[in-house]
């Protein structure tokens, strides 16, 4: 008897999407699905990217289920919003996180922050990669937005956002409803932030996200709702936070890769910095191709798609397969290995079809994250500090529940002073 498909993504998590396409050649571009009861189409590819940021065909209103997407990316979202309202809200979001002089502000920053945990590691700290990077890309990427407090109290609110990162896709267990809990805390406390740049109480930097979202107003000229403001100041930021789960992934590929990691050192050494080494961006780059993060998006089918030869009609979805896409064996040279050498001089990521760790399509017109950029920047400085001779990455922990949705490295990394330096 066959699994419902959406009980199957909960029992098998990352492995439901292989289940589904065995039911379809090897190669098919779709495959036949039921999503919370409706037809769907599951899509992978370069054809199932097109179709499915396609805004003529698929919308994202009301595709994600609520139980899910309001506890992770809030009440209100441009992630909910289509045509001219997501087109005017997401050149926000351009504006404050793609622009390459907004991430170079952050750099100095993220160096600054794995440098310190970098030292107290060596110094007998024993923080895994994932609570260390929650509290380095958390520290940086709130100063960088323009969020008052101290550095203790950054830290707090990035533990709170990785949480609801941790527990929004496990609506069964105790840590989504701590995840609910969180996003009303955190909502609140960023709500509180908008209002005091309303009233003139916080005066930010007029390019940090706190200033552009409190000052925000939509398509038709109306200020956002301080709530809303509040919640996409949040979207701005939580992503980077996010990119901890990568940095655990990323020791465990350091771990797995030794020959790597001592290339990455040597470029270390040699340029003096941690941040934009070639090898060091690309292995990021492989990270994000093969570590399991986000499975799958849903789309709502505003009128008949056919992928492949299989039509899913109006009123159905369309789910693009974000894993199947990244390890898509008709896309990528031996899909399942990682080899960062792959990554090595490939500037124009954005242009490969079959690279979607963060979403396809355009960044400014369409659904990309734009703030894949600012992730790419934080794993590589996390790469970069995880390469140093002087650590050793332990083999224990380094196991994946592949069930658990989102997942990582069960230790989270564990990191410790290598007894030979």
């Amino acid at each position: 008897m066959r699994i419902p498909d959406t009980l199957s993504l909960l029992t098998h998590g990352y492995d439901a999407g292989a289940r589904i396409w065995r039911r379809v050649p090897d190669g098919a571009r779709s495959a036949p699905m039921r999503l919370l009861g409706r037809r769907a189409l599951l899509v992978r590819g370069p054809e199932g990217v097109d179709a499915f940021y396609d805004d003529a065909r698929i919308a994202r209103r009301g595709a994600m289920p609520a139980v899910v997407r309001e506890p992770l990316f809030g009440h209100g979202s441009v992630h909910g919003l289509d045509g001219d309202a997501h087109r005017h809200r997401k050149a926000a979001f351009t504006a404050v996180a793609y622009d390459d002089a907004e991430v170079d502000r952050l750099r100095p920053l993220l160096e600054a922050e794995w440098r310190a945990e970098q030292a107290a590691w060596l110094a007998g700290g024993g923080r895994s990669v994932y609570d260390a990077g929650v509290g380095a890309y958390g520290r940086a990427v709130l100063r960088w937005a323009g969020t008052p407090g101290t550095a203790a109290a950054r830290t707090r609110w990035a533990a709170r956002l990785a949480q609801i990162v941790d527990g929004f896709g496990a609506p069964y267990s105790p840590a989504y409803l701590r995840a609910v809990q969180n996003r009303v805390r955190s909502d609140r406390h960023a709500r509180r932030l908008v209002d005091a740049v309303r009233a003139g109480e916080l005066q930010p930097d007029s390019r940090t996200a706190l200033a552009v979202w409190a000052l925000h107003r939509d398509e038709r000229g109306v200020l956002l709702p301080a709530r809303t403001a509040g919640v996409e100041l949040q979207n701005c930021v939580r992503p980077m936070i996010a990119v901890a789960r990568f940095a655990a992934f990323a020791a465990k590929a350091l771990h797995d890769h030794p020959d790597a990691r001592r290339d990455i050192a040597r470029e270390v050494a040699e340029r003096g910095v941690r941040t934009d080494g070639p090898r060091a961006v690309a292995f990021a780059q492989e990270v994000r191709r093969t570590a399991p993060f986000v499975p799958m998006l849903p789309g709502r089918v505003m009128r008949d798609t056919t992928v492949d030869g299989r039509t899913v009609a109006e009123g159905g979805r369309l789910v693009l397969d974000i894993l199947g896409t990244d390890l898509d064996g008709a896309s990528w040279e031996r899909p399942d290995d990682f080899d960062a050498e792959r990554f090595l001089g490939v500037d124009a990521y954005e242009a490969l079809p079959a690279f979607v760790p963060h979403g396809g399509a355009d960044v400014a017109t369409g659904h990309r994250c734009p703030g894949e950029k600012l992730a790419i920047a934080g794993l590589s400085v996390a790469v970069a500090a995880l390469s140093d001779p002087r650590l050793e990455i332990p083999g224990e922990g380094l196991g994946v529940n592949r069930r658990r949705l989102p997942t990582r490295p069960a230790s989270g990394g564990r990191v410790r002073r290598c007894p030979f330096h």
